[in-house]
């Protein structure tokens, strides 16, 4: 379980997607989001889709990596279309007791959970393809605005950047920890839920004790570079929107301009 969660890792590449400026993958990342919250009915769904798959299949993300960020959270995913099968109103199909089902609520949960599924894959795709110091570039370019206010955007941009590089190196160190554990007869697959977490316990110390170790020790190679925030810094690499940025921003508009056409103009 471990080993699948995907979140905050970066697959290095030099495909069109990898290219990309960090701040046009942010918004494009964001106009996804929208698109996908606006679809309704099948074609935009497909058309939402087919997007997605055009994006792996650009960036030469492994579907089967991409899809595996999602089985941490399975249960939640059914869990919300059980709600929904059991709680959406309409033409029953069959009825037991205080259980009715009906064909607007299996849709309704199909469709749910077609847009968990795509919501976390392509969210994901912003972190498999961006390296966590571009996408610390990219949010604090789009935030230099509010530098006006007196708002820390390099110092707010750099922890979120740090958070989301420590997932996988915590799921790695907590990785290594169970092994450990289980080398030493501990057990955490059977019994009840209960008592696997009560068995997880122990992991926790340990965890909290690397967690602060590799925090310190960044904090010292930070230090020992002499690092002091975003005050008159400069990057090796300068960003610019080239002609492929353009090109995706003006398609990403259009697909959801289709979207908004399908679902509310039709």
């Amino acid at each position: 379980m471990i080993r699948d969660i995907t979140i905050g890792q970066y697959f290095p590449g030099n495909t069109i997607v990898h290219r990309l400026d960090p701040r046009i993958k942010l918004v494009l990342t964001l106009v996804y989001i929208t698109a996908l919250f606006m679809a309704k009915g099948l074609p935009s769904y497909v058309l939402m889709l087919a997007t997605l798959i055009t994006c792996l299949y650009l960036s030469r993300i492994k579907p089967m990596t991409a899809l595996r960020g999602i089985r941490p959270i399975i249960f939640i995913i059914f869990f919300t279309m059980i709600l929904h099968i059991f709680f959406t109103g309409g033409d029953p199909l069959f009825e037991f007791w205080i259980i009715s089902v009906s064909k607007d609520g299996i849709f309704t949960a199909v469709y749910m959970a077609s847009r968990l599924i795509m919501l976390i894959v392509g969210t994901f795709l912003l972190t498999y393809t961006t390296s966590p110091i571009a996408l610390t570039d990219g949010l604090e370019s789009m935030l230099n605005p509010l530098k006006k206010i007196k708002v820390p955007v390099h110092e707010l941009s750099m922890m979120m950047s740090i958070a989301l590089r420590f997932i996988p190196t915590l799921l790695e160190e907590t990785d290594k920890i169970m092994k450990a554990q289980m080398a030493r007869g501990a057990d955490f697959e059977s019994g009840n839920i209960f008592r696997r977490a009560k068995s997880l316990i122990p992991i926790l110390v340990p965890l909290f004790i690397s967690a602060f170790r590799i925090a310190q020790e960044l904090a010292m190679a930070m230090e020992a570079r002499c690092y002091r925030g975003g005050g008159f810094r400069t990057r090796m690499y300068a960003m610019k929107i080239k002609k492929i940025d353009i090109i995706a921003a003006v398609c990403m508009l259009t697909f959801l301009g289709l979207i908004i056409w399908e679902a509310y103009l039709m």
